[in-house]
């Protein structure tokens, strides 16, 4: 059985292992054992503390496959971004110029450096490992973070990102960076993404661009990538456009890929989640999967299966495999959310 649960301090040689294997751009999982360390302490804390409200707590979960004990994946929701560390994106805009005197009009796309997303929760560090990209796995390790977001809304920001990997060669090269490294930051897209995801980000303040950056300026090929995905990160994108995010004009400020948002209570998978009461026993033969969670907090347990699921009841019958592997008993209640 795979169960998505809270990371803890035993889990850091894969999570290791899974930010080495995650590559360049992959900016929340830096190769760093202190970091790493210090994020998985941070995880254990949030899942406990006593939340009024959402700071800078941050939900690190990982995927366990139950038969080996192995972890094989991982996904997190920051509470809201921002909040100790300075959060940046460039803000797409338009500047006009008219002239009645020679009657020219100009429209101008600019790039201005902001924080406009202060106090959003985020949705974060999706990775799932190379053997287990089959099925409907990554669709219910990256859904399943819809079904904690309603349980426990009030411990996030009204409105939910996400930012999209932009485009980069095999590596690590962004031809959006190009640019920002030649004219301003003097260092290499690898190291600024490096230094980001340490939170090490007063460089960016002390060597940014101060003014809006006008885009028709930029090189051809740093224009071509605003906006856009890194191929891997395509199914991502779509699976949360269907959800209702949608691109705002904000993007990346290394490597131009898109942030996108969509207010927590709006989506799909939120709106859509059912609280059941459970039975345990024998579990009708059904055609429908599920992604299925506890609705505790500290001892969160999420995984999928395929349930008979009667719109006019409110209880469901799960078996004694299902229930011990999601911490329940009979009476608890669960979340579900079609696959």
């Amino acid at each position: 059985m795979l169960i998505i649960r809270p990371i803890q301090a035993g889990d850091f040689e894969a999570l290791y292992q899974i930010a080495e294997e995650s590559g360049h751009g992959f900016t929340s999982l830096p190769v760093n054992a202190d970091l790493l360390r210090h994020k998985i302490a941070r995880a254990e804390a949030s899942f406990v503390k006593a939340v009024e409200t959402p700071f800078d707590e941050g939900y690190l979960m990982v995927l366990e496959d139950t038969d080996t004990r192995e972890v094989v994946g991982t996904c997190a929701i920051e509470a809201a971004v921002g909040m100790e560390d300075a959060f940046y994106h460039y803000r797409l805009g338009t500047e006009v110029y008219h002239s009645e005197q020679i009657d020219v009009r100009n429209e101008v796309e600019t790039l201005t450096l902001c924080h406009d997303y202060t106090g959003a929760a985020e949705m974060c560090t999706l990775f799932l490992r190379e053997a287990y990209r089959k099925g409907n796995n990554g669709r219910m390790l990256s859904r399943s973070r819809f079904l904690f977001l309603a349980q426990h809304a009030k411990r996030f920001g009204e409105t939910v990102i996400a930012e999209m990997r932009g485009v980069s060669d095999a590596d690590g090269h962004s031809p959006f960076y190009g640019w920002l490294q030649k004219h301003f930051l003097g260092i290499d897209f690898i190291q600024a993404d490096y230094l980001s995801g340490l939170g090490k980000k007063a460089f960016m303040a002390e060597m940014m661009p101060r003014n809006p950056v006008y885009v028709c300026l930029l090189p051809e090929e740093a224009q071509k990538v605003i906006g856009e995905v890194h191929t891997n990160t395509r199914p991502a994108l779509s699976l949360l456009q269907a959800e209702g995010f949608r691109c705002r004009g904000y993007v990346d400020i290394f490597d131009g890929g898109p942030t996108v948002e969509c207010r927590l209570s709006d989506i799909r998978g939120v709106r859509e989640s059912r609280l059941l009461t459970v039975d345990i026993g024998d579990m009708v033969e059904a055609d429908t999967q599920f992604i299925i969670s506890n609705t505790q907090l500290a001892n969160y347990r999420a995984t999928s299966a395929a349930l008979a699921v009667d719109d006019k009841s409110e209880h469901i019958i799960i078996s004694p495999e299902l229930a011990a592997g999601l911490l329940l008993a009979k009476g608890d209640q669960i979340r579900i959310l079609a696959m």
